[in-house]
């Protein structure tokens, strides 16, 4: 992979996504030279960050930029191509979800670079931990993708958007929902005036054993044993409680086909 000519970025969007990514970009050695957000306010943020212009208006947007990387909602994307033609520059979205075909209208140059991960803007990442998931409108615009995205990782992977929206599922079990349950089980600890942090070292092992090429043979607990009496107890415990009862349900009967 040869090194990319790409230096100078422009960045639609100033939340989550975008700061990282100007960020990782900025400390790799590109140069951010203006930074979109509807809300001048918020791209005057992150702008100061990565001593880039902030600008509130399509109109304003520079066609002199090497890549303009899109980190909008899904919702704002796909609109995009209705008030942005940036006729053979390279843009690319960072959604999983959303085909890269959104970008068609905008540029015949068009690509997607998608990190399976979370972000908030406060929280320190360590870059060259992320994954890039990309597709490309050619296999040149592909090249110049990838090694754009080395300057930040080495860890890339080449997918269509069907693999994408699959990749992007499993995303939302993995953090999404897995998030959502020990928010419910930090709830229940409080709620009986217990110490939610006992559970973290349990919270940390799961994670760690999360690395292998089958989980359901690491899975453990009551429905991995087929303790019914357990089972039984813990569904009493939810009675009052439906739509966990339901969860704690619909999760043993899975555990227990598997």
């Amino acid at each position: 992979m040869k090194k990319t000519n790409i230096k100078h970025l422009t960045f639609l969007g100033s939340g989550n996504v975008a700061s990282h990514l100007a960020q990782a970009f900025t400390a790799a050695g590109c140069v951010v030279d203006q930074i979109y957000s509807p809300h001048l306010e918020n791209a005057r943020r992150l702008a100061d960050g990565v001593k880039a212009e902030p600008i509130d208006s399509f109109s304003q947007i520079s066609s002199s930029a090497d890549a303009y990387i899109v980190a909008i909602t899904d919702d704002a994307l796909a609109h995009l191509a209705d008030e942005l033609h940036l006729p053979d520059r390279l843009v690319v979205h960072t959604s999983g979800t959303t085909p890269m075909s959104v970008l068609t209208g905008v540029s015949s140059r068009c690509a997607v670079m998608w990190p399976p991960q979370t972000f908030a803007r406060e929280v320190p990442m360590n870059y060259s931990q992320l994954h890039f998931c990309i597709e490309a409108s050619s296999d040149e615009v592909a090249m110049q993708v990838e090694a754009l995205a080395r300057m930040v990782t080495p860890h890339i992977h080449h997918l269509d958007s069907e693999q994408r929206r699959w990749a992007h599922l499993a995303s939302v079990f993995v953090n999404n929902f897995g998030n959502a349950v020990n928010a419910i089980a930090q709830e229940m600890m409080r709620a009986h005036g217990l110490d939610y942090d006992m559970l973290l070292p349990l919270i940390r092992e799961t994670s760690l054993r999360a690395d292998g090429p089958d989980l359901w043979e690491r899975q453990t607990g009551p429905a991995r044993r087929r303790d019914n009496a357990t089972i039984g107890s813990h569904l009493d415990m939810l009675s009052d409680m439906p739509q966990l009862k339901e969860l704690y349900e619909m999760m043993t009967k899975i555990i227990m086909s598997k």
